[in-house]
């Protein structure tokens, strides 16, 4: 289980995020939804141990979060880049050697799937190649957290519906969840289990989707539309 307790962060003089408490736990989908600049991206930074809270905890299965912590956590950064220079064959060897838990064979699947080349150099594929390539390699860890930071983003609108159905279908929900931000929100809603907003560096709302419907008659993307006027 991954804890946020009272979790601050401070850039400077920026602050990011204010007192979040978080519990995210094993077999779900989640969304981490909100405006540009409220505090997404580090979030995810902050579980994968890349980044350091101000005040507060972050913890994942009781060990304090700090880069040692990608025996849990496989992370997909919006701005992530890999070696140019190697070809995407090469990509999955190089994170074979650096992750155990990294599957090869399920690398290769995804891979397949993703309609990526293995021969063809990293520096010669289109954006959206380039941001299928991550995903493969994000997905193909077996770790109990997936973490991705706008893994649509740069993918073409008419291809993005058939990648997160085939994200999901390579995920194990027993053993594993899936956590992601995204501003297509519309494109990803009827996959999540639960949502939290984000506004201004705060939870707007944690609720599951179902609780939403139940509650106020609606999904996620006509909630935001009131919530964030």
């Amino acid at each position: 289980m991954i804890h946020l307790t009272n979790v601050s962060k401070k850039y400077v003089k920026q602050t990011v995020l204010t007192n979040l408490s978080i519990s995210l736990p094993i077999g779900k989908i989640i969304g981490i939804v909100g405006e540009n600049g409220s505090g997404k991206s580090t979030i995810l930074k902050l579980i994968s141990g890349l980044a350091h809270p101000t005040n507060g905890n972050v913890t994942v299965f009781g060990e304090k979060a700090n880069r040692r912590i990608s025996k849990f956590v496989s992370y997909l950064s919006e701005l992530g880049a890999y070696y140019s220079f190697f070809t995407v064959d090469e990509a999955m060897e190089f994170h074979a050697s650096q992750f155990a838990d990294f599957n090869m064979g399920k690398a290769k699947e995804i891979m397949s799937f993703m309609k990526l080349e293995p021969h063809m150099k990293i520096k010669n594929l289109s954006k959206g190649n380039r941001g299928r390539l991550k995903i493969m390699l994000t997905l193909a860890r077996e770790v109990p957290y997936i973490l991705m930071d706008e893994p649509l983003s740069g993918l073409d609108p008419m291809v993005r519906d058939a990648i997160v159905k085939g994200m999901i279908s390579y995920m194990d929900l027993e053993t594993q969840s899936l956590i992601m931000t995204s501003h297509e929100i519309m494109e990803i809603e009827s996959l999540l289990d639960s949502f939290i907003a984000i506004k201004e560096g705060s939870i707007l709302r944690m609720a599951d989707v179902e609780e939403l419907y139940e509650s106020e008659g609606v999904g996620i993307t006509d909630w935001m539309k009131k919530a964030y006027v």
